[in-house]
């Protein structure tokens, strides 16, 4: 991947976490490709890619939603959850970031059960 390239695509989400631990894809609501960990999801992106939606830490929540091109998701804003409306105005290895981040942080809210048949989480940067 080049420094410099912005935006993401549907392939690019499945190709960074469609192999960690307990990750499960799916289509909802028609057409929008939801990955999930847990049953919890925890990326939204439409099936033709476009924008995306994920959770974020709730300190980062209003940084995040005063950036041009990221709103507040609707419907799942009091969970915390931004939509990046104009992904091309970010670097994949920034958005790369936050889905690592939301893969990490629904996970964390997982019993410590279903935590532990999940197994170890590579924290390692892709």
């Amino acid at each position: 991947m080049a420094a410099a390239s912005k935006g993401i695509t549907p392939g690019q989400v499945e190709a960074l976490c469609g192999n960690w631990p307990g990750v499960t894809r799916d289509i909802k609501w028609g057409a929008d490709l939801v990955f999930s960990v847990g049953g919890k999801m925890f990326a939204v992106m439409p099936e033709n890619g476009g924008r995306i939606a994920f959770k974020v830490e709730d300190d980062r929540f209003l940084e995040l939603t005063d950036q041009p091109g990221i709103i507040a998701s609707p419907y799942l804003a009091r969970s915390r959850w931004v939509s990046v409306v104009e992904p091309q105005r970010f670097a994949t290895k920034e958005l790369y970031e936050h889905i690592r981040t939301s893969y990490g942080l629904v996970r964390a809210k997982l019993t410590r059960k279903l935590q532990a048949e999940l197994g170890e989480w590579p924290l390692s940067k892709e």
